[in-house]
């Protein structure tokens, strides 16, 4: 399909396409297909399945209800990520985890490192392939080749059924901000399903995507990068992911910094920011406040739909309320710019 292609977590990875502003678009309009089989998949099934993920995990596994997912941080002891990834409880004693894909294999080691639970844990990241079709177009596409009710599917819940007549696990899940659907399916089918939703989406308009409108699309919709926006460094609440820690659940690792850090509140802290002068602030620009470097850029991108440059920044609290007036430094020249809450964009509902 004439993608130009980079490295990403060790993948050839398409960039783009037609261009990362028509793709964007695409999904913000119509729809857009992104292969992401990079993506890792790890199973833990068993008695101590719960036990394990609640002991590892920041979010409180035991509210989910069998058929539906949450997103969560994977911690270490000093409350920092060793990932950000989805939890979708498949059965009664078992889940299915989607991770990063240069994290996969540091994170069944950890998971497996402190798996006293006696839970079965398997990394079968090679047996799946995923497919995201993202878009408000996205039920329409999908629907005729599914024998899952689409329309029955809340957001962040999944269900098994069958997409051209072979067995996959659909969630209404998606990195892009927009309605849509992963589609996570065996390696072997992987090329046959791309084309025939890329066929069935021909007359909704739906094009291919690549990895610069995925990156812009999440940035647009304020979704955080790892390694970028966190890291094993960075705890969820110096994230902006307060929402993710169910402190109140009992002990999980790192468990005791974040209560000490929501009482007393975080040195550092995740904003948004949209540039208020010409430039487009890139990733580790510095963030300078009366002449003083006090933070720096994580991710920064013009957006195509918003059409503004806007980023994330790691600033102290004392510099993090919206409407805060900051300088970031493009190529040696500093350009004006100001915290502004997040999302940047949120899709009308409906």
């Amino acid at each position: 399909m004439g993608a130009r292609m980079v490295e990403f977590g060790g993948w050839d990875m398409p960039l783009e396409y037609s261009g990362i502003v028509p793709e964007h678009m695409a999904v913000r309009t119509r729809a857009g297909l992104f292969d992401v089989s990079h993506m890792g998949e790890i199973e833990i099934e068993g008695a101590g399945a719960l036990a394990l993920l609640q002991k590892l995990t920041s979010n409180d596994v035991s509210r989910l209800q069998i058929g539906q997912a949450h997103y969560s941080g994977l911690m270490n002891e000093r409350g920092g990520m060793v990932d950000d990834l989805l939890v979708h409880r498949v059965g009664e004693q078992s889940y299915f985890l989607c991770v990063n894909a240069a994290r996969r294999e540091a994170d069944y080691d950890w998971i497996t490192r402190h798996n006293d639970t006696g839970a079965r844990v398997r990394n079968t990241s090679d047996d799946y392939a995923q497919l995201a079709l993202q878009g408000p177009s996205s039920t329409a596409i999908l629907q005729p080749l599914t024998s899952v009710n689409l329309s029955a599917l809340k957001y962040y819940w999944f269900a098994r059924g069958t997409v051209c007549a072979v067995e996959c696990l659909v969630a209404r899940t998606g990195y892009t901000g927009e309605d849509g659907f992963e589609v996570y399916l065996p390696v072997s089918e992987s090329e046959r399903i791309w084309n025939a939703i890329f066929e069935a989406g021909k007359s909704e308009g739906i094009v291919p995507c690549g990895l610069g409108a995925r990156n812009t699309l999440r940035l647009e919709a304020g979704m955080l990068l790892y390694g970028h926006d966190m890291n094993e460094e960075t705890t969820p609440l110096e994230a902006n992911l307060r929402w993710i820690c169910k402190l109140e659940k009992g002990p999980f690792l790192g468990r005791d910094i974040l209560q000490r850090q929501a009482q007393d509140g975080v040195a550092r802290v995740l904003v948004g920011f949209e540039m208020r002068e010409r430039g487009i602030a890139r990733d580790d620009a510095p963030v300078v406040v009366d002449d003083t470097v006090v933070g720096k850029v994580t991710s920064g991108s013009y957006v195509p739909y918003l059409k503004r440059s806007i980023g994330l920044a790691r600033v102290p609290r004392e510099y993090s309320a919206t409407g805060q007036r900051i300088s970031i430094e493009i190529r040696g020249t500093r350009a004006a710019a100001e915290i502004v809450p997040t999302p940047f964009y949120r899709r009308a509902k409906g």
